[in-house]
């Protein structure tokens, strides 16, 4: 079970987002192991400091949207989809719950 109100925190940030994009689909010349893109790799793609970077994957972290490992000096991170599925579900089965809202203009959207 996920905090919606961490998850919620945590997907709220463009930086964020673009942290679990790029965690997504790193680029080809990344130090990658296992799966797992290290820290420097999203600093440099980001263009912002270790600091900075550590702070938002503390909250991605504790949002359960990725894993973190140590491998060495460098922190590893990779996304943890079954997070990701919860929270679909969790949209999917308000979707089933809603009746058709009004849409622009006085439209009924389903």
């Amino acid at each position: 079970m996920i905090r919606k109100d961490i998850f919620f925190k945590a997907l709220s940030d463009p930086a964020r987002l673009r942290i679990l994009d790029f965690l997504r689909k790193p680029g080809s010349d990344c130090c990658t192991f296992e799966g797992k893109v290290c820290a420097c790799d999203i600093e440099r793609e980001l263009g912002l400091s270790q600091a900075t970077i550590s702070h938002h994957m503390k909250i991605l972290v504790a949002a359960e949207l990725v894993a973190a490992t140590k491998l060495g000096r460098w922190m590893h991170y990779t996304i943890r989809p079954e997070t990701f599925a919860t929270a679909a579900a969790w949209f999917a089965e308000r979707a089933a719950g809603t009746a058709a809202v009004p849409g622009p203009r006085g439209s009924v959207a389903a």
